[in-house]
């Protein structure tokens, strides 16, 4: 089932339960949040259950590892824990601090338009990768456009009429 979009724009997918851990209930989760252990600040965490969000909190969770494992209230063995792998874990946006002006959060550039030096159209954000050396913008449109997130490649972000300006070659 769906939800609807008015829901989705109040929420962040920030991780998902790949697995238990132990006998007593406790889920392995994939952090999307970086550091990776910031995901056990938020909560409550919600999950989609029959089209709608619902709410689950956790009673405990740490780093184990390279990975995170908690204890969420309710589940008190390996059979409902197993029930909720694959579960993808949402928080709602207003949990995020304020950035400093100037600095965005990912998922607020997804679909923006993005436009190069020449006023040539690269697409749109599809999403942005963490490369290791440095984040990536993917563009599409046309075609796809791996664009570094960095100076000199990254010229503005208007963030109120949704372009991103990029110095970046359109048949690169």
């Amino acid at each position: 089932m769906e939800l609807t979009p008015h829901l989705e724009e109040k929420k962040l997918l920030v991780g998902k339960i790949n697995g238990f851990f132990g006998v007593q209930g406790w889920v392995k989760i994939f952090s999307y949040t970086e550091p990776r252990k910031n995901i056990l600040k938020y909560q409550p965490w919600y999950f989609i259950h029959n089209g709608t969000f619902k709410a689950i909190k956790m009673t405990t969770g740490r780093e184990q590892s390279k990975t995170i494992v908690a204890h969420l209230k309710g589940i008190e063995n390996r059979d409902q824990a197993a029930q909720l792998i694959g579960k993808g874990l949402y928080i709602d946006k207003d949990q995020l601090p304020e950035l400093d002006e100037g600095e965005h959060y990912w998922h607020e550039l997804d679909g923006f338009r993005v436009i190069n030096n020449n006023g040539v159209d690269l697409g749109v954000v599809d999403y942005l990768v963490d490369t290791g050396s440095n984040n990536v913008l993917v563009t599409k449109g046309d075609k796809e456009h791996w664009i570094p997130y960095i100076e000199p490649y990254l010229v503005s972000v208007d963030k109120k009429n949704r372009v991103i300006s990029v110095d970046w070659d359109e048949n690169f």
